[in-house]
């Protein structure tokens, strides 16, 4: 009951969001942001991933889409947008900006690893507000100014590296479509159970951060380095760990990222670098021990 209560509490919200999100000034927060977009539905999400750095694990250099990809969500809201994030900062980077983001009025939801040995290391703040939307997307630009987070989006040297994968075989292991996205092999993976936050439906889910994320970057002769996060609730905490050690692949996190979703939510990330598609199975095993939907 409590469930079906939060989901029509959260459709209501965005029914009433729904209504004002024209008169979101989108462009502004495009040129505050200095960046484009990916819309999906009514949210605006923009990419900051962290191509300054170099960063290296077990001998892999990380692609910023695999685990580089700090991203900033704006949804419209009651009173205005609501905001939520995930950003990439260095361990030296992590008090500055925080201190302008508190200054802000902003809310820190979390501050924590997703990645264990990586040279450097790399910390995640997760981050939401609610409010006028030029003001938001102003106070993150802020205090993204107080690290070396790229603010200004170069054009690419190139086209992106091939996907040197069976891409078929993982689609078709994991239940459903990947998208490649620098280098990377991304697939999203959707829970059965609305999730809400504020009162708000976190939908889309994927451009929420609310969906499993699972990674694929080829490293050769058929192999990958995989990681991402698995969106789970309290029960499925531990066949997962479970089920990932079983089939080789680390658990490198296990944290919450929001304050007060419903239901509440933990997120477990994960390293392996191995023969593709048997990481792919391991993951699928994984996967099998969550409310997860298949295409």
């Amino acid at each position: 009951m409590r469930k079906t209560i939060s989901a029509l509490i959260g459709v209501s919200a965005c029914l009433i969001a729904g209504a004002h999100a024209q008169d979101l000034d989108w462009n502004k927060v495009d040129e505050t942001l200095g960046r484009k977009p990916t819309v999906a539905d009514d949210v605006h999400r923009y990419g900051f991933p962290r191509t300054d750095l170099t960063v290296t694990l077990d001998g892999v250099t990380i692609k910023p889409a695999l685990a580089l990809g700090g991203w900033l969500a704006f949804k419209p809201a009651h009173g205005g947008a609501m905001v939520m994030g995930d950003l990439v900062l260095l361990e030296t980077e992590i008090n500055p900006v925080m201190a302008k983001m508190i200054a802000s009025g902003l809310e820190i939801t979390a501050v924590h690893n997703h990645l264990l040995r990586a040279s450097p290391a790399t910390f995640y703040m997760h981050v939401a507000g609610h409010g006028d939307l030029v003001k938001l997307a102003s106070a993150i630009h802020d205090a993204l100014a107080e690290s070396k987070t790229p603010l200004t989006v170069s054009a690419p040297a190139g086209p992106p590296p091939a996907i040197d994968l069976d891409t078929a075989k993982l689609d078709q292991i994991i239940g459903v479509k990947g998208q490649a996205n620098g280098g990377v092999y991304q697939f999203n993976v959707k829970r059965r159970d609305p999730i809400t936050a504020d009162g708000m439906l976190l939908t889309p889910v994927g451009a929420m951060g609310v969906a499993i994320a699972i990674n694929f970057q080829p490293t050769g002769g058929g192999k990958a380095a995989i990681t991402g996060d698995f969106v789970l609730s309290s029960d499925e905490v531990n066949p997962v760990i479970v089920a990932l050690r079983t089939h080789g692949i680390e658990v490198t996190a296990l944290h919450s990222h929001m304050l007060d979703e419903q239901p509440r939510l933990f997120f477990m990330h994960f390293w392996a670098n191995d023969d593709a598609v048997e990481l792919a199975n391991g993951l699928r095993a994984a996967l099998d021990k969550t409310a997860s939907t298949k295409s």
